[in-house]
């Protein structure tokens, strides 16, 4: 009997010793797993295509120096069975615990990139920052941003998406496409026009509204601005806009930063010192300020305006010929 009671005390001892080996080796996993580890000097980016295993997942992240072991992460996915690890592209900039990296994949929580589109944009200079990204191609967005599908709805003239894809920073991730962007853009277009509840021609106004985006950043000046031009359609004289002269230019791929004689005899439609009215569509994309602007131009009498000489960006307008030839003469004077 003594001798059954001492083997129960044995198998009990080692019953104990091994729940204890256990519950020790759990808390220094868990410990472990919670240990915030950088095995990286620059920032790590990594691309989880979809389907992409556990076990590949932990390799890399193991292999960048953004946890110590690629078993950690397999063993957060036995802690943690039923979470859905999010495919995508992952910035891993500070140390974080293998608990840390497993929860940012599960969240999604991806690396964006940031397209910048500053006021006053045109589709050239819009893919020139696409083309910048490098994985997007600029030339892929010109073709894109040609097709006027995405705002026809809307402007039923409209024959690229220029002056629609709305000012702002976008977040795009590797694996966006061209079409994508557009479509975000013009969605934020299409946000802004809804919000100033205008029944105005969309195309029109939008027109009206990248030449006074583009002929002055000052913002107090932009109702004068588009004042000017809607009292010259009014009477029919041509509108003399040295933005359209560059799109003209830009679009027969031959503007090198200054106007020239050729520019401003040029036969192209949207040179409006040769063709009197609004240019066929819009020069760039208007910000919300222009876009009121063009909505609601000021009062005035002025049909010239003038950049002032002292580099402050404004101007002077005139209601007059030999008024705007005195501040013409005035601005190349104290420029020199």
């Amino acid at each position: 009997m003594s001798r059954r009671r001492s083997c129960l005390g044995c198998l009990f001892r080692l019953f104990l010793f091994v729940v204890l080996a256990l519950a020790a080796a759990g808390a220094g996993a868990y410990w472990l797993l919670n240990q915030p580890y950088q095995g990286f000097s620059q920032p790590a980016i990594l691309e989880f295509p979809k389907g992409t295993s556990t076990g590949s997942m932990g390799a890399q992240l193991a292999k960048a120096g953004v946890l110590r072991y690629p078993w950690e992460f397999l063993l957060v996915r036995v802690l943690r069975p039923n979470a859905r690890l999010q495919a995508g592209e992952y910035q891993f900039v500070h140390p974080a615990s293998a608990l840390t990296v497993f929860d940012r994949i599960v969240r999604g929580d991806v690396f964006y990139y940031e397209v910048t589109v500053p006021e006053g944009s045109n589709i050239f200079d819009i893919s020139a920052a696409v083309d910048r990204l490098g994985f997007l191609h600029g030339a892929d967005f010109l073709r894109a941003a040609r097709d006027s599908a995405l705002i026809l709805d809307l402007d039923p003239k409209a024959h690229t998406l220029e002056g629609y894809l709305f000012p702002s920073t976008y977040r795009v991730t590797r694996s966006a496409t061209v079409q994508q962007l557009c479509q975000m853009m013009t969605a934020l277009f299409r946000k802004h026009w809804r919000d100033l509840q205008s029944s105005a021609d969309v195309h029109d106004t939008v027109t009206l509204a990248s030449m006074v985006e583009k002929e002055t950043a000052v913002a107090d000046e932009r109702p004068i601005v588009a004042s000017v031009y809607r009292n010259r359609l009014r009477i029919g004289m041509t509108l003399d806009c040295d933005p359209t002269t560059i799109y003209a230019a830009l679009l027969e791929d031959r503007y090198r930063g200054v106007i020239h004689r050729s520019d401003l005899d040029s036969a192209n439609e949207y040179n409006t010192y040769k063709h009197a009215g609004l240019p066929p569509g819009p020069i760039a994309s208007p910000g919300l300020a222009s876009l009121k602007a063009a909505l609601a131009p000021a009062e005035t009498d002025f049909l010239y305006f003038v950049a002032k000489p002292d580099g402050s960006g404004g101007h002077q307008f005139s209601t007059s010929m030999a008024e705007h030839n005195r501040a013409v003469q005035q601005y190349r004077q104290r420029r020199k």
